[in-house]
């Protein structure tokens, strides 16, 4: 058995009973993980867990355990995960579906709450989105109000909640409406009235994700008198720094997907501005920083609520364009086994441009190749996956085409409070992230966790990249070719046309 490395951070959550939402989503399985790992005195962990797909909690929390995730905290710290305890609930049902006896369970132990649960649909029906992201924490706020022992709420919001502004403090600005006057004329309303006043209410923001956000924000500062709370706002959150592994992703949420897609030579053109800066920020560093700021929450009762803004932006920038070529040079460096072409993506910031080599690199392949399917008697696939890559593109649009300056001063408040031996094993120091290393795994990570490709393939993958690169050159040759043709064709036909014309006269 590994010691646990002694901290002061660590040794606050000794004989601490935790309660976590979204656990099974991305955030919510690395902080349980480095709780598992590095607080390992702690006496229970509670996770919010709703039936999904035919199993209840407890069977999904078993799944939880085989995932390769927690083989980290298994080997340093054997039978650890039996602290973990499944709570039947749901955050889109009254006092949050959880049973009485759970609940005084949970009233009468918990001291630490790190709600990270969140629908992450970026085009959800604003209904349920407010139903899911906001309406969900007030209900966990009233669970809160009842806890005897609570010592921090955390809650875990996004950078860009507050994406109709250029600067983002570390501030919940006000709401010319209260909160809940909103909250409840939306309720009232059936779907078809909310989908009319949708554009008026988001004001500059991009997707119906980011206003219930807002929203959730502002009626926590409403309605958390009395309550030790913190928000902490990550940017685009990407695979793992160090922890639990380098490169470790388990979704296709964001730029992960799209990578993914560019490895398998499906996306040659995305819109974006190469000199923004892409504040992307890796989920161990999330997971860390809430870690601290539950610490700092409880051992410094200041009666403020404060706010964390979690980017790389302004600490250690990198813009898409160097993104875009690190992510390309590893891609081609580490291919992907089974590829549709050659991979090659590129950022585009004219609109024109972008949508001609939408045209002749997207549509055009895959329609031609899903014809060849169909005549052939097999299942077309490329049209019905590319609609799905230029939703996902479209998503992603708005935080590629726009920059954001976001003030991290807190975050350097605590870097300063706390000691060597907790930055050390709660990093989230991005200034010391070394960004071409954290691409190739970001790369290699995509390969091994989301496309199932073992590593052992690279040697087999390389030989199909170069046929694939002979073929893409054998392409052009042909496209220009014809295009050679048609110039041609058009010429010898006006030609033609002036000389019947001057003997006609």
């Amino acid at each position: 058995m590994v010691e646990t490395f002694s901290s002061p951070v660590a040794d606050f959550f000794k004989e601490k009973s935790i309660l976590i939402t979204g656990a099974t989503g991305f955030i919510g399985k690395v902080l349980v993980e480095k709780l598992l790992r590095s607080c390992s005195q702690t006496k229970t962990i509670y996770l919010l867990l709703r039936p999904k797909k035919g199993q209840e909690p407890k069977q999904r929390l078993e799944e939880l355990f085989k995932t390769k995730i927690f083989e980290r905290a298994e080997n340093e710290q054997p039978g650890c995960i039996s602290k973990l305890f499944p709570i039947h609930g749901d955050l889109t049902l009254p006092g949050l579906g959880i049973s009485a006896s759970d609940q005084t369970l949970l009233i009468n132990n918990v001291s630490i709450v790190f709600h990270s649960a969140a629908s992450v649909n970026l085009d959800e029906h604003l209904k349920q989105s407010i139903d899911k992201n906001v309406l969900g924490m007030q209900r966990l706020l009233e669970l809160c109000h009842k806890m005897v022992h609570l010592e921090a709420l955390i809650h875990v919001s996004t950078a860009f909640c507050h994406c109709n502004r250029d600067q983002i403090d570390e501030v919940v600005y006000d709401s010319p409406v209260r909160t809940q006057k909103i909250i409840d004329a939306i309720q009232w309303m059936d779907e078809d009235m909310v989908s009319i006043i949708t554009p008026h209410l988001l004001k500059g923001r991009p997707n119906t994700y980011t206003y219930a956000k807002t929203l959730a924000e502002t009626l926590l500062l409403e309605e958390s008198k009395g309550l030790p709370v913190a928000i902490v706002r990550p940017s685009i959150v990407t695979a793992a720094w160090k922890e639990p592994f380098p490169g470790w992703v388990d979704n296709f949420n964001g730029p992960s997907g799209l990578t993914a897609a560019s490895g398998k030579g499906l996306i040659h053109s995305m819109p974006g501005r190469l000199s923004n800066a892409a504040d992307i920020i890796p989920v161990d560093v999330v997971s860390n920083l809430m870690i601290i700021v539950a610490w700092y929450t409880a051992t410094n009762r200041s009666g403020r609520l404060l706010v964390y803004n979690c980017c790389s932006g302004n600490t250690n920038r990198i813009t898409w364009g160097e993104f875009e070529r690190l992510t390309n040079y590893y891609i081609q460096r580490y291919p992907t086994r089974d590829m549709f072409f050659y991979p090659n993506s590129n950022l585009i910031d004219s609109r024109l441009l972008h949508q001609l080599r939408v045209f002749l690199y997207h549509l055009l392949p895959a329609y031609a190749l899903d014809l060849t399917a169909m005549i052939t008697g097999r299942k077309p696939q490329l049209v019905s996956i590319y609609r799905k890559l230029h939703k996902a593109m479209h998503c992603l649009e708005y935080f590629t085409t726009h920059e954001f300056s976001f003030s991290s001063h807190n975050m350097r408040m605590l870097l300063e409070k706390i000691t060597p031996e907790d930055k050390q094993v709660f990093n989230f120091d991005i200034k010391a992230l070394n960004w071409p290393t954290y691409v190739e795994n970001c790369i290699l990570g995509i390969r091994q966790f989301l496309l199932k490709d073992d590593l052992s393939s690279i040697p087999v993958a390389r030989r199909n990249l170069k046929r694939k690169y002979i073929f893409k050159k054998a392409a052009h040759l042909v496209l220009l070719f014809l295009l050679w043709k048609l110039v041609v064709m058009i010429f010898l036909r006006k030609k033609n046309a002036g000389f019947f014309r001057l003997h006609c006269c």
